[in-house]
């Protein structure tokens, strides 16, 4: 419904801060959000004049019997993923110490990355999925829904399963963006801990029944996503495995 931003900076620099305020509107206008407010705090001593913390929420609203229910997933639904743009918000942490940001060359193209430089491909933008999902909400009973943020596939997928069951979920199905792969490779990181941490080039995944899978796929694709199928829902205690 609404959304309000904070922003504390070392020193108001009004073209920064206008720059900043623009993309969060960009961000509601993406998803059907209004920004009805916000507080610019100034400082000094406090934060550097050329840093800044900046933080959010939104309020939502969804009828009580339109609810999704997780109980309603069963053996046999299939997972289908919503690809990311990149890395997301998550993860920089680790990000940061991969590359040493500020003492590397993170600026110059590769040819791996279609030309762009890692920090470029690092800040491509957050995909927003709300008009996506409502659409696709519209027309199939969507039996559950996990975004893929901070804690990867392991951490936000089981929270969208009950006990007893299982996300079963194929290695070679998911579209893999490369800058993981350097990533990986430079971090020296396990692929079990790239999954735990990143979204691997899932941003969202939905769970629906068999007989959706094909209608699903269909209006996700004209919604714009690069939807596919990466797993699908079996009986076990293990929430997620990847194999």
């Amino acid at each position: 419904m609404f959304f309000l931003d904070y922003i504390a900076c070392g020193k108001n620099l009004p073209e920064k801060i206008e720059k900043i305020v623009s993309g969060i509107a960009d961000g509601c206008i993406q998803s059907g959000c209004s920004l009805v407010g916000g507080e610019t705090a100034e400082m000094p001593g406090f934060y550097p004049e050329n840093e800044y913390d900046l933080a959010g929420f939104c309020v939502g609203i969804v009828e009580k019997e339109k609810i999704i229910k997780k109980e309603s997933v069963e053996e046999g639904d299939v997972i289908i993923a919503l690809a990311s743009t990149g890395i997301h918000s998550n993860g920089f942490s680790l990000v940061r110490k991969v590359f040493d940001v500020e003492n590397s060359d993170i600026k110059s193209p590769r040819k791996e990355l279609n030309y762009k430089s890692i920090g470029e491909t690092l800040l491509t933008p957050t995909k927003i999925y709300v008009n996506s999902v409502l659409e696709l909400l519209s027309h199939i009973n969507v039996k559950s829904i996990s975004h893929i943020t901070g804690g990867g596939f392991y951490e936000n997928i089981p929270r969208s399963i009950p006990d007893g069951l299982c996300a079963n979920i194929k290695r070679s199905s998911i579209k893999v963006p490369y800058i993981f792969d350097i990533i990986r490779e430079k971090g020296s990181i396990p692929e079990s801990d790239m999954f735990n941490t990143f979204n691997m080039g899932v941003g969202m995944c939905v769970v629906v029944s068999e007989k959706d899978k094909d209608k699903s796929l269909d209006i996700l694709k004209c919604s714009g996503e690069d939807a596919y199928v990466i797993g699908e829902i079996i009986k076990s205690n293990e929430k997620v495995v990847i194999y």
